[in-house]
């Protein structure tokens, strides 16, 4: 496994993966702070593409991401990451309309868990879901991170449609 750092406002984060693809995105703090295991190897070339287009979305220039990754789970948290996906920039859903949207109502816990478990977040864009009350739920980052990327997609996306208009 192949490691990097990238600065960002919310702090530095860490990109590992194989050469080919991002695997995974860490924190600097909250409940899903890592850093590398000490059999990773740094890397930064594997990177460029992902630190770059990183860079464009909290410069407010880029929307979605299409850097190689390759993010792990079950087939359910698949379906939940593909979902989360799916979520417009600049919106978000509760984690009831994640259930609905993957045909698992009553699954509204496991979506919860799901999310948690997300392994590229930012990318895979699970800080837009949030409460069924409108509140703001944990996050791996904190939730400071999740109020600054909310915050971030509503000041920028309306600047996205003036663009395209």
């Amino acid at each position: 496994m192949y490691f990097t750092f990238v600065p960002s406002p919310i702090g530095q984060l860490m990109l590992a993966g194989s050469r080919d693809a991002v695997e995974m995105i860490g924190f600097p703090s909250g409940s899903k702070a890592r850093g590398p295991d000490m059999s990773w190897e740094r890397e930064d070339r594997p990177f460029e593409l992902a630190a770059a287009q990183l860079a464009e979305y909290f410069d407010g220039k880029r929307r979605t991401f299409d850097f190689p990754m390759a993010p792990e789970g079950t087939s359910f948290q698949v379906d939940v990451l593909d979902a989360l996906r799916r979520i417009p920039y600049g919106e978000t859903r509760s984690y009831s309309d994640v259930a609905k949207e993957i045909g698992r109502p009553k699954a509204v816990r496991a979506v919860g868990a799901a999310n948690g478990r997300n392994p590229l977040p930012i990318v895979i864009p699970c800080h837009r879901v949030i409460g069924q009350d409108g509140d703001l739920t944990g996050f791996g980052g904190g939730l400071a991170a999740k109020r600054f990327l909310l915050d971030l997609e509503r000041r920028f996306s309306g600047l996205f449609e003036s663009a395209s208009a």
